[in-house]
């Protein structure tokens, strides 16, 4: 029998501001999404501020969508939601890492990961 897990989003708390980070020429800051329990990188996006606010809010991840201009809550539309279990800084404070319970793909098309066409193999 397979194991059903429910997750429940949680409010969470920043130990840095998110002025205190440095942010691209846009006011945004990449995000390195990755499954808490395997490790393996998921998709990558990005935030602005009230990103990464209302992720700190609702325990959901919400990006910034260049493309639409506008805020997205990872999977508003596909029901693909991310449960945020941690978010990381990197040393410089230009790169978070969000580990994250993944809820169906990751990726628009519908695979697992973002990350699955090859551009180099070593035999």
């Amino acid at each position: 029998m397979d194991k059903q897990i429910e997750y429940v989003a949680k409010p969470l708390k920043s130990k840095l501001d998110f002025d205190s980070f440095k942010l691209n020429a846009d006011g945004m800051i990449p995000c390195i999404t990755q499954d808490h329990e395997t490790n393996e990188v998921l998709m990558m996006a990005y935030m602005n501020k009230e990103s990464f606010n209302m992720t700190l809010e609702t325990g959901y991840m919400v990006y910034y969508s260049r493309s639409r201009q506008k805020l997205w809550k990872k999977g508003e539309e596909s029901g693909h939601l991310q449960y945020v279990k941690e978010l990381i800084i990197d040393c410089d404070k230009d790169t978070i890492l969000a580990k994250v319970a993944q809820i169906g793909a990751a990726c628009h098309t519908g695979n697992p990961t973002c990350f699955f066409t090859s551009l180099t193999k070593e035999d």
